[in-house]
């Protein structure tokens, strides 16, 4: 497997949704290639990120502008 390929695969690995031979390669792959690892490792840190940016806890910090608050709100009511 080539490293392009590895980052097609990405998300079909992430999702369990490849084939045992594909799985197997794209494994194989990454114990062999460093910059695929933090590549990966980086895709899940990006999913992650997203993730907590649409938690609603209900938290904002203290400095975070009223207006914008408002413009985000009103952007996502779209």
């Amino acid at each position: 497997m080539t490293c392009r390929e590895f980052a097609d695969f990405i998300m079909a690995y992430l999702s369990g949704e490849l084939s045992s031979d594909v799985r197997r390669d794209f494994e194989t792959h990454l114990t062999r290639c460093a910059n695929c690892q933090q590549y990966l490792a980086g895709y899940k840190h990006t999913i992650d990120l997203g993730r907590r940016a649409f938690d609603d806890d209900g938290e904002l910090p203290g400095d975070v502008p009223e207006d914008l608050v408002k413009a985000i709100m009103a952007a996502r009511r779209r």
